[in-house]
């Protein structure tokens, strides 16, 4: 098979991410206040110090009875008071009596059901009837109905998202032991890149890269730290060394291939990194470089250089650079590639590709279509896409045939 997709020394997409999980050691961990744990991974198994509910309580607006069996419509009971939520009473009910109650408030003492306020008549300030027929027991929360003392909340290596950070609040946890998120720093290299308008007529562009990754890693809550360096050995050179020193990863754009001004990864191997792999056999993005360096205190600094191309910067983020990052905060696993079925044919290309496609239900069956303007320079597709769709090197493809892809967002 001929094309630059047959070059020799090109490993596939899943041997790129394979090395990656292999040769990425995970971060320490540190200890965090809930609410700035979002995103993260927990570095332990969190259990509850108490119960939920807490005691017992209403769970609607209502009546708190003692009786001695269900009640019947029309049963009269004596009013002895009122409690509201977040409010505590030493109210204690005999049988035939009642208290005014609201929903979370503790149900006093010998509460045997609680009457919702739709079915209760009140006759006078001290009397009320139900108008209808009660079983015991009802709309009582029990403590501990939820969660009990001692019961396990979250795993070890879960990704704390909105909804645990409440739950775990909900139980009374105030801070989590996490991984470390790493320091990341973003070098984008070239000498094109255009500041305004009139730039455009010496031949420079806008950047979409830096823009690119920062809103990627905002998206994620992250912050991180985005240099720009001219394509000159001497300016890479002293930029790396610096980075290599106080950061845990290095994101570089640009500079990977083999041209003249390409000194991102010789630069890298001069400083003492260890490459681990170069070039992939994937489209966009093939000049794909991983490389890794370890300090002095036995801790490392990991090196992913992206292609230039804002679509290879785009796929390498989504696929390459997430799984690196959850790799260091300890979850090493390969993207999770969806199934959905392929509404058109595709031609044969020698290297995998990804491309920008809508992912769209259609009675019950996901189902992909291509957009078009999928070559390397081109993002405009992005305003539809919302999926990349793996696409296997060496073969065509029918339409109703099964591909994999990855949600993006």
């Amino acid at each position: 098979m001929s094309g630059c997709g047959a070059e020799n020394g090109l490993i596939s997409v899943d041997q790129a991410l394979d090395l990656i999980l292999q040769h990425t050691k995970v971060l320490a961990t540190e200890r965090l206040k809930l609410n700035q744990s979002l995103n993260r991974y927990l570095a332990e198994d969190v259990y509850s110090n108490i119960n939920l509910p807490l005691f017992s309580q209403s769970a609607v607006d209502g009546y708190a009875i003692c009786a001695q069996s269900a009640i019947e419509s029309h049963t009269e009971f004596e009013l002895i008071g009122e409690i509201q939520a977040g409010h505590s009473s030493e109210l204690q009910l005999k049988a035939g009596q009642a208290v005014r109650i609201f929903t979370g408030a503790k149900i006093p003492f010998a509460t045997t059901t609680v009457a919702r306020q739709e079915i209760v008549q009140v006759i006078d300030a001290s009397r009320i009837k139900i108008t209808e027929n009660l079983k015991a027991h009802a709309d009582i929360r029990d403590v501990g109905e939820e969660v009990s003392v001692g019961q396990l909340l979250a795993n070890k290596g879960q990704q704390l998202s909105v909804g645990a950070i409440a739950s775990l609040s909900m139980a009374g946890i105030q801070a989590v032991e996490v991984f470390k998120y790493p320091k990341v720093a973003v070098v984008i290299t070239g000498d094109e890149v255009a500041q305004s308008v009139e730039d455009f007529a010496t031949g420079k562009i806008f950047d979409a890269n830096g823009p690119l990754i920062e809103a990627w890693f905002r998206n994620q809550a992250q912050q991180v730290e985005i240099f720009h360096v001219v394509d000159t050995e001497a300016a890479v050179q002293e930029l790396i060394q610096k980075l290599s020193a106080t950061h845990d990863l290095i994101l570089t754009t640009g500079g990977v291939s083999v041209g003249d001004y390409d000194f991102i990864r010789p630069v890298t191997l001069d400083l003492g990194f260890e490459q681990i792999f170069w070039k992939v056999k994937q489209k966009p993005g093939k000049p794909m470089f991983f490389a890794r360096l370890e300090r002095a205190d036995n801790s490392h600094c990991y090196l992913l250089g992206l292609p230039g191309n804002p679509a290879a910067v785009y796929v390498g983020m989504q696929i390459y650079t997430s799984t690196l990052l959850n790799a260091l905060q300890g979850q090493k696993q390969q993207p999770n590639w969806f199934s959905a079925v392929l509404t058109h044919d595709l031609k044969m290309d020698s290297r995998e590709r990804f491309l920008r496609m809508s992912a769209s239900f259609d009675q019950s069956v996901l189902k992909v279509k291509s957009l078009s303007k999928q070559q390397s320079h081109m993002l405009s597709n992005l305003m539809q896409a919302n999926c990349l769709v793996r696409i296997p090197a060496g073969q065509s493809l029918n339409e109703g045939e099964i591909v994999q892809g990855l949600f993006i967002h």
